[in-house]
This record gives structure tokens, sequence and C-alpha cells, in this order.
């Protein structure tokens, strides 16, 4: 995806997530759990302004948030931090080096990509909260989702800070997984110390295959689906290899 299509993509989401989080501030939010609506709303504003220094100071904050945001109220900070993270990207360009904690990419388009899905999941967290539907996600951004929770998540964090992985993957046998939605399709393979990540389903068999439309894959990666209702990804393999995957998802992404 075009950088300029991220940043239409984090337009309209925000736009969503702007409109949905007053209706229930107070409301908690299953798929982050202990937290309120204005919990989110508070982190979604901490974040973008975290990013926008990122960008300006040109390395990332180490001492973060600073004590004065806490007495913020959340939709104030959204706001403000939401300008200022868009006024920064209209000053810059993608090429454009910025701080990140992605060693293989230190640009400004890293943060461009990471603002669009980290809205976009946000907004769901936002729905959920507030009993709103789920507006629809974009097939694009949706495989671009999964490409980065899988590449840039996982399997960095993994070869990066194994350390928070050895519990998980020392004892896996080594297993292969195959994610696959409209157009898309990745192969994992998994050891001790390993998550590699190749495109493509490749034509061996997997332990473990799941499959459906892209905006369903990627809510489900991000354990984001609705609660009671039927879910559009199909998960095939033993629970102990579907276990261990979604472990690597949940400790890459808190």
């Amino acid at each position: 995806m075009e950088s300029s299509r991220f940043l239409d993509c984090l337009e309209a989401d925000f736009a969503r997530l702007r409109a949905v989080v007053p209706g229930d501030l107070s409301a908690a939010v299953p798929s982050c759990p202990g937290w309120t609506v204005a919990d989110l709303t508070r982190h979604v504003g901490r974040v973008y302004l975290h990013k926008t220094l990122a960008m300006r100071e040109g390395a990332e904050p180490d001492v973060w948030p600073p004590k004065e945001l806490a007495d913020e109220e959340p939709l104030a900070l959204l706001d403000k931090a939401y300008a200022g993270l868009r006024q920064e990207f209209a000053a810059r360009r993608p090429e454009d080096p910025a701080g990140t904690w992605y060693t293989p990419d230190q640009t400004v388009g890293f943060w461009i990509r990471r603002m669009a899905q980290e809205t976009v999941i946000h907004r769901i967290d936002a729905e959920l909260g507030t009993g709103q539907p789920v507006a629809p996600i974009p097939d694009d951004l949706a495989v671009d989702g999964i490409d980065e929770l899988l590449k840039v998540f996982v399997a960095f964090g993994v070869a990066e800070w194994g350390d928070y992985f050895t519990d998980i993957l020392d004892g896996s046998p080594g297993r292969t997984y195959v994610v696959r939605t409209d157009g898309a399709a990745w192969r994992v393979r998994t050891g001790p110390g390993l998550f590699a990540v190749e495109d493509g389903a490749g034509d061996d068999a997997a332990d473990v295959t799941v499959s459906g439309p892209p905006a369903a894959v990627l809510r489900r990666l991000w354990n984001r689906e609705s609660a009671g209702e039927p879910s559009e990804v199909t998960v095939e393999g033993a629970p102990e290899a579907v276990e261990e995957l979604q472990r690597c998802l949940v400790t890459a992404t808190q």
C-alpha cells in the first residue's frame, strides 16, 4: 500500500473512533481487559503523541508517558494528539528518517503504516466497548495488517527479543502454519527460537491452516472478534499447535 492510502485509512478510522468513543467512556472494553473506553481513548492519544515525538526528535522517547498527560481529559488529549500527528506527517516525506523500534525501517513511512494499523484495531476496540457495529475494514488494509502482524510484530519480535518467547517456543516440535485470505497467503515456521514468515502458502501440508476473508482473519489474529457472533474464519489443526501460534501473537502485541 502507498503511504497516501494509509493516510486515507487513518483519517477514516480516526473519524469512526472519534464518533464512537463519546457514546460511553465508562464502558469496559472486552478486547482490552481492565480498560474502559476512556482508558482506550487516552491510550490512543498518548500513542499519537509518542510517535509525533519519535519523528520530531529522531528517536522514541525513553520515559513515557509524561506525568502531566495523566490529568488530560481523554477526548481533548485524543483530538490534540491526532492533530499534531497529522501535522507531523504533512511536514515530512515518507522516506524521511524517524526513530522506530523496528530496525529494518527507520522512516516516517513506518509510522504512517503503523498508525493506520494501530487506529483500525483500536476503533474496533471502541466499537466493541460501546456496543456499536464494527464498521467494515477495507481488504487492502486488512491484508497489510495481517502481513505487518506476522512479520513486523512476531517474526521481528522473536528474532530481536527472543527471551519473551522462550516459554512458548523452546518446547515446540517445529510446526508450520498457513494463513490464507483473499489474494494473499503466508507460511509460518516455528521452533525453538524461530518464527519465520514467507509469502505464499507453499506446497507442503501445514500443521495449522487459518483462512477466511481479510477483515475476519485480521480480527481473529488480533483477538478482536465479537463475542457471541459466528466467526467467518476457519482454523484447522491440533489445539496445541493453534495455541502456540496464538500465544506468539499475544506476546508480540502486548
